[in-house]
């Protein structure tokens, strides 16, 4: 289970004066369903590497963290607090999402980045991506 704390990375006390209400809400969303997509991962044996479950690989980011982040998006759904990456370094999490993706993801209001373009991590949203599609590529 992730916490909001691990969700901000300190960057609740760092950029405070922009994490307004609109944007805690949409982070209490996004951990909610993160905690209940790992609850039901995790009660249907998927098993992560020792330490993985509930780490936070990248929660919220503030636009300058998310400009100077490798790889991410200009309109990133991190910057809204509606993304969250959850480490999967053994891809079992990606290939349990990926496989109930329209069950459970569905039943979440989650979508999925494909766990191709994610080599480590797990990367889940509460927005559709442009294609509308459950599991999409950048």
């Amino acid at each position: 289970m992730i916490e909001l704390s691990q969700f901000y990375m300190g960057r609740d006390k760092t950029h405070a004066h922009i994490l307004g209400s609109d944007l805690r809400a949409n982070a209490s969303r996004t951990v909610e369903a993160a905690n209940k997509l790992l609850t039901l991962a995790k009660g249907a044996g998927v098993q992560l590497k020792p330490g993985q479950w509930g780490m936070v690989r990248s929660g919220w980011r503030p636009p300058d963290i998310n400009g100077t982040t490798k790889g991410a998006s200009k309109t990133s759904l991190h910057m809204q607090c509606l993304a969250v990456d959850l480490e999967d370094n053994n891809k079992a999490l990606g290939r349990w999402c990926l496989a109930n993706a329209d069950t459970v993801l569905k039943d979440l209001n989650l979508w999925l980045e494909h766990p191709e373009a994610t080599p480590s991590w797990c990367h889940v949203q509460l927005r559709p991506p442009g294609s509308g599609r459950r599991v999409f590529r950048p």
